[in-house]
Order: C-alpha cells, then structure tokens, then sequence
C-alpha cells in the first residue's frame, strides 16, 4: 500500500511551529515509504475567514522548511462532492434536521449538567412530525443537519455502549464510545459545512492511507470512523501527536501571528532550527540541529512520542539556530553575507572568523562593521592602557598581515612590556573591535589590513 498524508490548514491566518509539527510528522512519515505521497489540502469552507494570501502564505512557510507537497487541493473546488455524500446520508436517514438554537440548546445542555448528566444531544429533532418540521420552518427557522451515530440497537433514543476502536501509530491502542458523544453538526443552518463531512469526503477520495493530526482530534476519530463506515470508504490509521503550548502553558494560535513561520522566518532563523524542534519535541532522546529533513526522519521514533503536552521554548530554538549557524559553511551563507556588506574576496574567511559568534547569519552584520568600518569609536581606556596602546602600534610586525600576526605581535609585546592575560589581550581587544568579546582577533587582523589596525591603535 502506498502511504498517502495529508496536511489541511484552513487559510485563516498564518501557520505556526504548532502547525508545522503536524505538517513535518505526516512530510516525514510519507518519506519513509517509497512513492509515500504528501497532500496539501486548504481547509478553506469557511468562505468569511479564509483567504487566499493567507493560503499562499502558508505554501511558501512549507517551502521555506523544504516540504514540497505532492498535490494541493481546495475544498472551495469540491463542494459537489459534499454535496453528493450528504445526499447519500439523508436519503439513509443518518442525517437528520435539527431547528433548536444555540441559546436553546446552552439552555438544554444546563438543565442535564444541573441534573448531574452528560451534555449529550437527546435527539429531540428525530420526534419532529412533518407538520411540525412545516410549522418551524414556516416560522423561518431553517435546520442544521446532524449525523446519526451508530450507538443503538433499534430504538435511537436508548443509546448503548458503542466502542470505536483503532491502534493509534502514535498514541497506541485507542478506545472512544459513541454513546458519551452528541451527534455531530456537519452542515450549518446556512447550509455550509462543518470541518467533518468535508475532510472525510476528501480523504476517502484522495486516497488518503494515514492520518497524523493533533491529539485534540482523538475523540474526533471515534466519530469520524463512523462516518467513514456509513459512507463505504476505507477507514485510514489514524496517529495523534501532542501538542505545543507556550511556555505558561498557553496554546499555539494562528490568528495571534505569535510564533508564525513567516515571523520566525522574517527574525532570521534558520529551516532547520525550527524543523528540528518542531519534529524533535515530545519525542524520545536530546533534541539536537539537524542539518536536514532526511537526518530528522531518520530520528523520530513515531511509537515512542510523548502524550502530554509539550512546551515551546523560543530560548531553546535560539540554541539550535546557532548550532546550525555555528556548523554552516561557507556556501550556505554566501547570498545573505554578500546583502549584509561583506567584500566578495573576503567573505569566506570573514566567515570562517565570525560564525562562531553569530546565533544568527544576520548576527555577520554587526561583524562585518566591526571589521570592514573605516570610522569607529573606540571604547574609553584607562592613561596606562593608551600608553600601552601606543607602544603596542610601534611594535606591530612588518610585512603582510597573515595568520601568524596575532601571535608574533603579542609574544613581541609580552616581551617588551612585562603584559600578559588579560592586561595584554583586553586593551588590544577593545581598540580594535570596541567590544569586550568576539571572534578571535587572530582571524580578524588580516580582514581589518594594516591600515585600519593602525588607524584603532592610534
């Protein structure tokens, strides 16, 4: 069997590391299995809320990640196809018409909870005469539609103990009882369509194998197999990841922009870092940078995922941005070190000096100016360390500045003025880089040239 994923954001907002998970699990799970086929289906039946920039946005994000779907679908192209599986269910009489509103049914749901039972929908409408159906409508009401869940024997007001039951590929074993449940909403009383009938039209007919999705949607499952079955269509296996929350515990959400691909990606972090946590969290063993989507694959362990929520740390994604940063070479870095004003014919080994401080390729900017400025300010010294600064110039080495400057320099100077450590190494340090800390000044001077070390000593 040919493994089919999908991933189905609806184009309501930007997508997040959140959203990115369960993209990259079902991207990850389909490459493992030769001619594994990975759909992006747009959610976007919610014609008020959807968006197509907010669609395109999110084919770009997965792109930027290296995800290259294998088909894209829209539900705004298939609403025929709803159409027709609804029909099939009303003409079955397992999807029946509903005319309460939601403050009858808010009211409805209190009066069980103060009786000490479950909110669960009595199915009311199903007593509903034809002429009563007439009377309410003729009143305006118009009905939204509920689909009959398979948990009785005869009589659908004596519902009994149904188990739904899968082995969940992430979660293991996974048993939900329809009889817990309300009958589910597909269509609206506007006549559009709740999340549920679509997406299982759609998966029947794309041929959908697996579905990996977030374990929000586990008591989902139970109802939706159900559907499946009533329509006569394959029922995929089914796995449910965790989730991510902030770091208070709040969850992740599309319309805030917080944490959204295009934000992170606008910040300057890598693919990469945010891949690597977004597969790695929740799972067994360190999550570390890995260089591709090839190397993350072959570390998840999909049997092995943690089931309790796992939390989003920024500071952690910092780490493994500049691991990454840290490993990159030079080739990978060219374009971005040639828009942030590095000289073509120094920008390798300007790069080989610098990456180990940069958390971000963005960071060589600051570099750059540091090596590259013409004018600078110089941090403020004590009397003594000018004066050391001074003799320090007088004994800077003939001849081209090459690797080996730095230490005859500094032995030369060790010599001359009784200096070592840090009294040696700090003055020279903040005259030349006007920082405390940074790249070693050994890598640095033959970027900077003679002139302009001289210059920063004077």
């Amino acid at each position: 069997m040919t493994v089919t994923v999908r991933f189905a954001p609806s184009p309501t907002g930007q997508i997040h590391i959140g959203n990115l998970r369960t993209a990259l699990l079902n991207w990850l799970y389909a490459k493992r299995d030769a001619g594994g086929r990975f759909v992006l289906r747009f959610d976007d039946t919610d014609a008020e809320r959807s968006r197509r920039e907010y669609a395109d946005g999110i084919e770009a994000d997965l792109a930027w990640i290296g995800i290259a779907p294998d088909q894209v679908v829209r539900q705004s192209d298939r609403v025929a196809l709803y159409d027709a599986a609804a029909e099939r269910l009303k003409a079955e009489g397992l999807l029946y018409p509903c005319y309460e509103t939601p403050d009858e049914l808010d009211r409805r749901r209190k009066r069980l909870a103060a009786r000490g039972l479950p909110p669960v929908y009595g199915r009311e409408a199903l007593r509903l005469t034809d002429d009563e159906k007439m009377s309410v409508e003729a009143e305006g009401r118009r009905p939204h539609w509920r689909f009959l869940l398979p948990n009785f024997a005869g009589d659908p007001f004596a519902p009994q103990r149904t188990e739904i039951t899968w082995n969940d590929i992430l979660r293991g074993p996974q048993t939900v009882d329809l009889a817990s449940l309300s009958d589910p909403v597909l269509i609206r009383e506007d006549g559009s369509y709740l999340y549920t009938l679509p997406s299982i039209v759609d998966d029947g007919d794309l041929g959908v194998s697996h579905i990996i999705r977030g374990d929000d949607h586990v008591t989902n499952t139970g109802v939706q197999i159900a559907i499946f079955r009533a329509l006569g269509l394959t029922v995929p296996t089914f796995g449910h990841h965790n989730l991510l929350t902030t770091v208070s515990g709040e969850g992740l959400s599309k319309r805030s922009g917080a944490l959204s691909l295009k934000t992170l990606r606008e910040e300057g972090y890598e693919p990469m870092a945010l891949a690597s946590l977004a597969g790695l969290v929740g799972m067994p063993g360190s999550i570390d940078a890995m260089p591709n989507l090839e190397a993350l694959g072959d570390r998840l362990e999909f049997g092995e995922a943690s089931t309790t929520a796992s939390r989003f740390d920024p500071a952690e994604l910092d780490r493994l941005n500049a691991d990454l940063v840290h490993a990159m070479p030079f080739e990978a870095a060219r374009d971005r070190l040639a828009e942030v004003g590095v000289p073509g014919d120094e920008a390798e080994p300007f790069w080989a000096a610098v990456r180990g401080n940069c958390a971000k390729v963005g960071d060589a900017r600051l570099w750059a100016g540091v090596v590259f400025a013409d004018a600078f300010d110089r941090a403020e010294l004590s009397d003594d360390d000018r004066a050391f600064l001074r003799a320090a110039r007088d004994l800077f080495p003939d001849g081209p500045v090459g690797e080996a400057t730095w230490r005859d320099w500094t032995g030369r100077l060790k010599t001359e003025t009784g200096r070592k450590g840090k009294g040696l190494f700090m003055p020279l340090r903040l005259a030349l880089t006007g920082r405390d800390h940074g790249p070693e000044l050994a890598a640095l001077l033959p970027l900077m040239g003679r002139e302009r070390v001289l210059a920063r000593l004077a």
